[in-house]
């Protein structure tokens, strides 16, 4: 592994409202890529480009723009700090070299924030954490900073100190210069040598240690994740952000990769332009990509030829030819590619991190009849650039149904509908997305055999799993009884069969054995084993009943001690599991575990309880058995295996 060209592929992410979007302006404008700075409270900035980020001041896409810097070629991807629109973050941080954590001065550490925290640590993201906003009144550098210590690493070094915090005479003072004297801080050179025991014994003996060596062993170490540098600043007044981008030069690691060897790239986002067509933004990590190459892309095992390669210059969107390892650009041409796919090998790829789940289930409704069709084309559109969405079309009951994270998230779409492809939607009532599982062990077998031509004949033995293991599939049948080829399709089948059960829910947590089964050398065909699986399955399912399992939120919550009986007795009586409660000086702190389905309003309702002195981080935990009674079934999408002749009629395309 070499380095590239001096690429540093840099993302910003923070919870909502600390500041993020306008860093990223001033980055862009210091570093030369706009002429005029723009506003998120005025609607202008550039990486805030939809009319409804304009008008709610908030980013709900990731935006890519990029700027030179001294001798580095900066990517910075700008994310979304709204939780509704995690996906687009998740996709993002597997296409970065480092990361910008921004905190503000006045919220300091916010429930978001600590999951984003978690996100990078566990991508092995190198992290910068910028404390914005020090000129608000209520700032309180020193507090947030002990807040990181507690709450995200105490392995930080805070890089800067503030004057007049809190104020618009906010001053921040560097501490990392070539000016010998005030690059030998302290608390730098201690935090260094806990991890360097060269370092410690120089430092111990006195010796002044160069800048040049200091500035190496810094890098060395924000690199590996042994440490995380905290500099701080105000946006809003232009304080900070040119010692941030000194900071990013100088320390912050570099993309690394080689040209030489096959293609391995992700693509992190992708949007579509009225002229060009699908844009997929890539992130090259091994060998080139040039305009007219056909590409192979690897998780949808397809192959599609680059029109262009278009990339963000200032203001411009120009066309590039050619992309390098290391380097990020817009390819077009690609005209099947999702947000998500990996083009080329697969080695070398960061692994995917979740860092939210859709948990609700929504069906999306055409104001007008005839705009079904236009409907169904745009959210496929959407869908491609958001897999999270999971679109079902139901074509014979022109019915969609999509997943979400979060109300907002509707919100936006119906906005976005709206303004890019001219639709009016409508959205029933969200519901909880609930699970099934095997209530116990059956057998599943199904013989179809007529009308001819066909011929498939599968048995299978079904048994729970353990809780969070998915789906487990394996054969005891020889390729003798059932060809190899078949046998592909009978596991291809299976986690389409699963997608609803017999409660209409998604099966999970399930071991199936393909025990028996037989094929005829004249009469079957791959299809017939498709339609086999699905009906034996769900026969299976029905024998021996499925459970319910309901989405589980972590919840930790901090609020003054005199709040915590209201707060406990309130977290009873919405099925919560608690435990013992923590206290910190005057403040309790209370850890447990609470159904999705009790807890929809429970942020409001904290506020609202404790006068907003309470402090709320909610978390996906996972799937658990509902509660007899609790839970809610929904009607099968389709057309049901269980009714055997009509799922018969509509795999042979013979159904009106």
């Amino acid at each position: 592994m070499t380095d590239t060209r001096k690429y540093i592929n840099l993302g910003i992410v923070a919870h909502v409202d600390a500041g993020k979007t306008s860093i990223t302006e001033l980055l862009l404008h210091k570093g030369g890529a706009i002429r005029n700075l723009g506003s998120v409270d005025q609607g202008t900035s550039q990486t805030d480009w939809l009319q409804v980020e304009k008008e709610r001041g908030i980013s709900v896409r990731s935006a890519s723009a990029s700027i030179e810097w001294k001798n580095k070629h900066i990517n910075i991807i700008d994310t979304p700090g709204h939780v509704d629109f995690s996906a687009e973050v998740e996709r993002s941080l597997r296409a970065l070299d480092c990361a910008i954590l921004v905190v503000s001065a006045v919220e300091g550490v916010q429930a978001h924030t600590e999951t984003l925290w978690n996100a990078l640590r566990k991508l092995a993201v190198p992290t910068l954490i910028f404390i914005n906003k020090a000129d608000r009144a209520g700032a309180d550098i020193i507090s947030v900073i002990q807040e990181i210590k507690n709450e995200l690493s105490p392995q930080i070094i805070p890089i800067q100190t503030v004057e007049n915090c809190g104020s618009p005479a906010v001053k921040i003072i560097h501490h990392f210069t070539n000016d010998i004297r005030i690059s030998q801080s302290e608390a730098i050179i201690e935090a260094l040598s806990n991890h360097d025991d060269e370092l410690l014994t120089k430092y111990l003996s006195g010796e002044i240690i160069p800048f040049f060596a200091l500035k190496q062993k810094l890098a060395h170490q924000i690199e590996h994740g042994l440490i995380f540098p905290i500099l701080m600043g105000s946006a809003k007044l232009d304080q900070g952000i040119d010692e941030l981008l000194d900071f990013i030069d100088v320390a912050m690691p570099i993309a690394r990769g080689d040209k030489s060897l096959p293609l391995s790239a992700i693509v992190y986002k992708v949007e579509h332009d009225k002229t060009i067509g699908r844009m997929a933004s890539a992130r090259i990590f091994n060998g080139t990509l040039k305009n007219r190459d056909v590409v192979f892309n690897a998780t949808q095992q397809i192959e599609e030829k680059v029109s262009q390669i278009r990339k963000l210059q200032g203001q411009k969107n120009t066309d590039i030819g050619e992309l390098e390892a290391g380097d990020t650009a817009a390819v077009c041409g690609l005209s099947r590619v999702r947000a998500g796919d990996i083009l080329g090998a697969m080695e070398g790829i960061p692994g995917k991190v979740s860092i939210a789940t859709p948990l609700f289930t929504v069906r999306v409704m055409a104001d007008q009849d005839n705009e079904f069709q236009p409907l169904v084309t745009a959210i496929q559109l959407l869908a491609d650039e958001d897999p999270t969405l999971d679109l079902l079309w139901l074509k014979d009951e022109r019915e969609l149904h999509i997943k979400i994270i979060g109300l907002i998230q509707l919100e936006i779409l119906e906005s976005v509908l709206h303004e890019r492809f001219q639709l009016k939607v409508n959205f029933g009532k969200p519901t909880v997305i609930y699970k099934e599982t095997p209530a116990g062990s059956a057998e599943a077998y199904e013989e179809y055999t007529m009308p001819k031509p066909c011929w498939a004949v599968v048995r299978f033995a079904i048994e729970p799993g353990l809780p969070g293991s998915g789906i487990g599939y394996k054969s005891m049948v020889g390729v003798n009884k059932i060809a190899a080829r078949y046998q592909k399709e009978i596991e291809r089948t299976i986690p389409v069969a699963l997608k609803q059960g017999i409660k209409g829910w998604e099966v999970t947590d399930i071991n199936i054995t393909l025990v028996d089964g037989e094929h005829h050398n004249v009469h079957s065909r791959a299809g017939d084993f498709a339609v086999a699986t699905s009906m034996a399955i769900m026969k299976g399912l029905q024998t021996g009943d499925t459970k319910l399992l309901e989405p589980i939120l972590d919840f930790r919550i901090k609020a003054p001690e005199n709040l915590l009986g209201k707060v406990a007795s309130g977290l009873t009586q919405l099925r919560a599991v608690i435990s013992t409660p923590d206290f910190d000086g005057d403040s309790f702190i209370l850890s447990g575990t609470i159904p999705v389905a009790t807890s929809l309003d429970y942020s409001a309702n904290l506020s609202s309880l404790t006068g907003g002195k309470a402090k709320l981080k909610l978390t996906f935990s996972g799937y658990k058995e509902c509660p007899a009674g609790e839970g809610e079934t929904t009607p099968y999408r389709g057309v049901n295996p269980l009714d055997r002749a009509k799922f018969i009629l509509k795999a042979r395309k013979a159904l009106q």
